[in-house]
């Protein structure tokens, strides 16, 4: 269930950040779809970092 929830997060900043972005250039389309990918980008790369490091404290 965590591993769903940063990504979630991820994509919920990215489309806070997109909207602004989009409003203030004027292109609130592409600009949200674009914070969508990278925010859930994101998302999955610290789950990834988390996952790793969760992996080298058992060891």
């Amino acid at each position: 269930m965590k591993n769903e929830k940063g990504t979630a997060l991820g994509a919920a900043f990215g489309v806070a950040i997109g909207s602004v972005i989009g409003v203030l250039t004027g292109n609130l389309g592409l600009w949200i779809s674009l914070g969508v990918a990278i925010g859930a980008g994101i998302g999955i790369s610290f789950r990834q970092k988390m996952k790793n490091k969760d992996g080298d404290k058992s060891e």
